[in-house]
């Protein structure tokens, strides 16, 4: 999808954050714009910095399927349709496996995973009758490589990445790009907010040069749809792991299982004791 200006994108979690980056980037690019977030308040204020286009609004809590199915409606009927819907939405969680509640579980897979593939096969027949759509699925490089505390999470998102990757081979003969955007750390407040276990242990905010802008993350997703491109990883360091665990992924498992074999051997060798010299 070359070109953007007079097109109709569908943007979730656009009231923050990386979904009102895309949305303000997408209408100075000149798109008629859908906005869906469950925060009303906050997604009027993406609004008024979208008011140069012709912008909708509607609330939506994404993990009810009531509300995600009126939703996909709405947007159809605005503009006659959509061209490019853009899966940004997500919830985080930080926190032990064994101690996430089921509501937090429950969340992070409805929010992060079933609504983009529902919403994408809601508007799926209409994307296809647009000759030249395509679908945005904004991930995380933690959708690559997975590591401690963030299990569920990181199922997500490695979900996201191969719903994106069978869709770009099912369709991309029939005129839909996709592509997914995996991005490292960004700085759009997720980590003070995240849910985490009641160990109360949060997750710790990335040293500043980890961290990119939303604006940043928002400029390459463009350019990603513009020129049809399957997977995007941002970031150097995250461009590191992840060629690392293609290429070795034998080195991330050596790494977390070291401290087991450590504490295995130290479970299994009995205590040294001193010999006890009897009398003769």
């Amino acid at each position: 999808m070359k070109q953007l200006a007079g097109r109709t994108a569908l943007v979730t979690g656009a009231a923050g954050g990386i979904g009102r980056a895309l949305s303000v980037r997408l209408a100075r690019e000149g798109c008629r714009l859908v906005l869906l977030d469950v925060d009303q308040a906050r997604l009027e204020e993406t609004a008024h910095l979208t008011q140069s286009v012709d912008t909708r609004l509607r609330r939506c809590d994404l993990s009810d399927a009531a509300e995600l199915q009126a939703a996909a409606l709405f947007a159809q009927a605005q503009f006659a349709g959509v061209d490019l819907l853009v899966n940004n939405a997500g919830v985080g969680y930080f926190g032990k496996t064994e101690q996430m509640a089921p509501e937090h579980c429950d969340r992070l897979i409805d929010v992060n995973l079933r609504a983009p593939m529902q919403l994408t096969r809601a508007l799926l027949a209409g994307l296809l009758a647009r000759g030249d759509a395509h679908v945005l699925n904004v991930a995380s490089f933690l959708g690559l490589v997975a590591p401690r505390r963030l299990a569920a999470y990181s199922a997500t998102k490695f979900g996201l990445v191969g719903f994106g990757e069978s869709l770009r081979a099912e369709y991309g003969r029939a005129g839909l790009g996709v592509t997914t955007l995996c991005p490292g750390f960004v700085d759009t407040g997720m980590f003070g907010v995240a849910p985490h276990g009641p160990d109360r242990e949060e997750a710790q905010r990335p040293p500043g040069w980890m961290l990119t802008s939303p604006e940043k993350v928002a400029e390459r997703a463009l350019r990603a749809v513009q020129r049809n491109q399957r997977l995007v990883v941002m970031q150097p360091y995250a461009k590191a792991l992840f060629w690392v665990k293609r290429l070795a992924p034998w080195a991330f498992d050596l790494a977390n299982q070291s401290n087991r074999r450590r504490r295995a051997k130290s479970v299994s060798e009995p205590a040294f004791e001193a010999p006890v010299r009897r009398a003769a």
